[in-house]
């Protein structure tokens, strides 16, 4: 017998959301590990906020939120709230009840100075990064740095002359067209009015032009997880510089190695990181000059394999650009486009973690 299509809206309903989630689903391990990174943030937190006046919507929900949006590679905070307002595991995540109004997008825009600020990102990056070492799942030995760019959100119809002789465009619409060919335009004489910050740059001979920023990341080895990472302005010499900051806070000494690609080989790169008791298993670079790895780092087996390992940091940025929708940036300005990035690395943290860490 064919069942009658009629729907009638409950007026109650008898059963929780905690009960609407499955003991199964991923988001209850991200949750649990979420729940306690946010919990080492409480002494942060109360500086940031009045002892005094209404209180607020907890910045603790307000990051799960954010998570969220980067695991369901939400490209807006307005897609997020429209997520948040009927899906019940979005409100289970957050901590809103069935009845529970969702917040004006706003509260994204007006929070955000504030957790900036307080440099939260990197401190919701560390609680993380803390329960991957308790869980024994972080090598202290071998290590891979790279870099990848973030483009700016800002066209190159923005790129102007800095002393404001670029000619009007030709036909005067609100998307004019505009014609670059044979000019000469650089980071020196060019800024871009939309984001000022951006800086044209490219990856190589191959690659166009980008108004970008560069992201960089320290990854250990053993499961592919990030321990560092940072992003800074586009430049060419920037991979390298931000790769010795961040191999500096894990060397000591006790000799570890570092991989990396074969832009890294360079005689200052190689010689800053012996300096740092660190091993340069960098990829050698024979193409037009003499690479400053020889033979001597070569012919030991952990060369080889820190060549295959490397490619794995290739996962992290794989998926800041395509789940995460990080592979152009939807804020502008170097301090807020790093605070995306670095707390997107840490929600990638989260994702491998939830795999290696058993259950419960």
């Amino acid at each position: 017998m064919r069942g009658p299509d009629h729907q009638q809206a409950a007026m109650f309903s008898y059963v929780g959301l905690e009960e609407r989630i499955p003991a199964s689903h991923p988001l209850r391990a991200m949750r649990r590990m979420a729940d306690e990174a946010l919990r080492g943030l409480n002494a942060k937190f109360d500086t940031l906020y009045a002892k005094e006046g209404r209180p607020s919507i907890p910045p603790e929900r307000l990051l799960r939120a954010l998570l969220l949006q980067a695991l369901y590679s939400l490209r807006s905070e307005i897609l997020l709230m429209e997520q948040l307002d009927f899906g019940l595991h979005f409100r289970w995540f957050v901590g809103l009840g069935l009845d529970d109004a969702v917040w004006d997008v706003t509260v994204f825009t007006k929070n955000r100075d504030r957790l900036l600020k307080g440099e939260i990102a990197q401190a919701f990056f560390d609680q993380v990064l803390a329960q991957a070492r308790r869980a024994d799942l972080l090598s202290d030995e071998h290590f891979t740095v790279d870099g990848t760019l973030i483009e700016a959100w800002a066209s190159h119809k923005s790129f102007k002359r800095k002393d404001g002789s670029s000619p009007p465009p030709a036909d005067g619409t609100r998307n004019p067209t505009v014609n670059f060919h044979k000019e000469p335009r650089g980071n020196e004489t060019h800024q871009s009015t939309s984001d000022p910050e951006a800086r044209l740059y490219r990856k190589s001979s191959n690659t166009p032009a980008l108004l970008c920023y560069q992201g960089h990341v320290l990854m250990e080895n053993r499961n592919g997880l990030t321990v560092g990472a940072k992003l800074t302005l586009a430049t060419g010499t920037a991979e390298r510089e931000s790769a010795k900051t961040l191999v500096r806070k894990v060397a000591g000494r006790r000799r570890i190695t570092v991989g990396g690609d074969k832009g890294y080989d360079t005689q200052d790169f190689v010689r800053g990181l012996r300096e740092m008791n660190a091993t340069p298993h960098v990829a050698q670079n024979t193409s037009n000059r003499r690479s400053a790895i020889d033979s001597r780092t070569t012919r030991h087996a952990g060369y080889a394999t820190s060549q295959v390992k490397r490619k794995r940091i290739e996962e992290g940025f794989g998926w800041l650009k395509t789940v995460a929708v990080l592979r152009k940036a939807h804020h502008r300005g170097q301090k807020l486009v790093e605070w995306m990035f670095v707390f997107r690395m840490a929600a990638y943290n989260l994702v491998r973690m939830r795999n290696l860490v058993p259950a419960g």
